[in-house]
């Protein structure tokens, strides 16, 4: 005769429920375990040499007092209308750039700007609008500060076939800060 399928069906399912609550409890306690483990922490372990804490600084009698600031005593000079000698030394130094290009096509700019990044070359983009002929994307390394440093760039440049321009800008006193 056949087992009755009701018997088969029930034993299945209580096992497998009981495998897995083993499993998990099995895990977890490993987990705990291991990460006992790795931090070095024992709880079963007990210190027999007992450490006294450290006393408290003691507070001082008397609380500090907080300083006081006089606008007027805080700036320089003595008078309130005097004003700070003007830096001029470093605005009047021409800035140089390399321009390797402009193009109407945005896209074409991108592409420039990228061989010039595998390059090593940091570019940027600047965006204008000339009369009668539409926007240009000028693609521009720099600035620079030293001719050295644009001949050095140039020379690097003109070796992987990439025509730079030299620009000259000279600061205007009034736009620097």
């Amino acid at each position: 005769m056949a087992k009755p399928a009701s018997r088969s069906a029930k034993r299945g399912g209580s096992s497998i429920f009981t495998g897995v609550l083993i499993g998990l409890i099995v895990g977890a306690v490993l987990a705990v375990g291991v990460a006992l483990w790795a931090t070095g922490n024992n709880p079963f372990k007990f210190d027999t040499t007992e450490t006294k804490p450290e006393p408290a600084p003691a507070a001082p009698d008397t609380p500090d007092t907080a300083p006081s600031f006089d606008f007027y005593k805080v700036l320089p000079g003595d008078a309130p209308s005097e004003l700070p000698p003007a830096q001029n030394a470093p605005a009047d130094t021409p800035l140089y750039y390399l321009q390797a290009g402009a193009f109407q096509n945005p896209a074409d700019a991108d592409n420039l700007k990228a061989q010039l990044a595998l390059l090593g070359v940091e570019a940027v983009i600047q965006s204008s609008d000339v009369a009668d002929k539409g926007v240009f994307h000028r693609v521009r390394v720099g600035p620079f500060r030293a001719m050295d440093d644009v001949n050095r760039t140039r020379s690097l440049l003109t070796q992987n076939n990439i025509p730079a321009t030299l620009v000259k800008e000279v600061p205007n006193p009034q736009e620097t800060p």
